[in-house]
């Protein structure tokens, strides 16, 4: 992460604002989780997680993936469930 970043872009394949660039306000971290703060063309606040953008190391998953997969095991089983429980 460059903690020297004056914009982020949003990398997140499924965010709305996915290849949108935006002014960085900060960064935090709460509850383990961190995130970024940047300013819309509104000029509204908003949070995004780190991970769900370019201000982020690179995701090891992701990378090694090449490109052919936007989901962990793991997060495409949890998917699974949470469709399936959204089904009854």
């Amino acid at each position: 992460m460059d903690r020297l970043q004056r914009r982020f872009r949003v990398t997140h394949p499924f965010h709305p604002r996915s290849g949108e660039t935006f002014a960085l306000v900060g960064y935090r971290r709460s509850w383990g989780h961190e995130s970024v703060d940047g300013v819309d063309p509104e000029g509204k606040v908003f949070t995004v997680p780190m991970a769900w953008t370019d201000a982020a190391d690179e995701d090891p998953f992701r990378v090694l993936s090449g490109g052919r997969s936007h989901g962990r095991v793991e997060e495409l089983l949890r998917l699974a469930h949470l469709l399936e429980e959204l089904g009854r």
